[in-house]
């Protein structure tokens, strides 16, 4: 858990992920403005479904994607790679994660997209400040986290 601790305290800091998904031989990256949610292990966004990737996702799909930073010197390097499971929120859901989505981002107040949920499986965090290449590894356990 001091792990997942770790890398959520940082995910926090950040707000921009990328995720890519592919079907039928097509394979496509967005990038996309984020909430963190530490108890679901959970990314929350915004995207239509008309736009490339939308339409790659569907209702539900695999993905993989990174966070990272901007340092300007290797020592400060940190980042997150992920896989985990994309789908869009119910409608009973969606209301509340869009409201505190549009808290952190004002911006989208005006968006009327659906809210989409990306399920983390997998976390892989390089952190060169605590030593260079030092990575933190989480792996979901359905059976402590109750998802």
């Amino acid at each position: 858990m001091e792990t997942l601790n770790a890398i959520s305290r940082w995910l926090n800091k950040q707000h921009v992920l990328t995720y890519c998904a592919g079907s039928n031989g097509d394979l496509w990256c967005a990038n996309a403005f984020y909430l963190f949610d530490e108890q679901r292990v959970a990314f929350y966004l915004l995207s239509e479904t008309h736009t490339r990737h939308g339409e790659l996702i569907g209702q539900q799909a695999n993905v993989a994607g990174t966070v990272n930073g901007q340092p300007k010197t290797v020592a400060l390097i940190r980042g997150v790679q992920f896989r985990g499971e994309i789908m869009r929120v119910s409608e009973q859901e969606a209301d509340s994660i869009r409201a505190r989505y549009c808290k952190r981002f004002p911006v989208a107040r005006v968006m009327k997209a659906p809210v989409w949920k990306i399920r983390l499986d997998e976390i892989k965090m390089t952190d060169n400040t605590l030593g260079f290449g030092k990575k933190l590894h989480w792996l979901r356990d359905d059976t402590k986290l109750g998802e």
